[in-house]
């Protein structure tokens, strides 16, 4: 695998990150921008609080579809490394998308899709763990976050190797700077918890 094919494939990987699913399924339905409301963010947290179940079911899916596809396809014809390039450029993508001035997402979402594109264990481990703290403190932001950051123990422990665990640390750092004002709030005790518009 040359490093212009390992290049091409992170930028194909970047190209389908950066596709704004939250955002076209908002205005598709006629429920505005996502941008505009509550955290701004136009992932499927936001949309699930400011738009319906059932578009955020959709957010939610097609935001994790955008980081397999191009990882399984780069796993199955270049390799690893190939795979590993389009999974941190669906990543990059998310968070800085083309089509809506490099200002996007926290990327939750997609990188579960590409940690499922990685091995199948990986993406399960990490939705395990942010069903259980969901569960537990029905608070989005911190199932993601403790999620993230027991992912690189998880990979080690299912045995995954050292190219892919360096990704989970090198991903977990961008998704926690992404989520710099959740931190704050969850400090202060003052984060959302998981809802709907339509909860009281």
């Amino acid at each position: 695998m040359s490093d212009v094919s390992v290049i091409l494939w992170g930028l194909a990987g970047y190209l389908s990150g950066s596709v704004p699913y939250g955002l076209l399924l908002m205005k598709a339905a006629g429920l505005g921008d996502p941008r505009r409301m509550g955290s701004g963010n136009i992932g499927a947290t936001n949309v699930l609080r400011h738009g319906t179940r059932p578009i955020a079911a959709a957010t939610l899916l097609m935001d994790m579809l955008k980081g397999l596809a191009p990882v399984l396809a780069a796993g199955l014809w270049g390799g690893e490394m190939a795979a590993l390039a389009a999974a941190a450029g669906a990543l990059v993508g998310h968070v800085f998308p083309l089509w809506l001035g490099f200002r996007g997402g926290k990327a939750v979402a997609t990188y579960i899709g590409v940690l499922g594109g990685l091995g199948w264990a990986l993406g399960l481990a990490f939705v395990a763990m942010w069903l259980f703290m969901a569960w537990w403190k029905r608070i989005s932001s911190l199932s993601a976050l403790t999620a993230t950051a027991l992912m690189p123990v998880a990979a080690w422990l299912l045995g995954a190797d050292g190219k892919i665990i360096l990704f989970t640390i090198a991903a977990g750092a961008l998704i926690f700077i992404r989520h710099h004002t959740n931190i704050r709030d969850l400090l202060r005790g003052e984060e959302e918890t998981i809802k709907t518009r339509d909860d009281p």
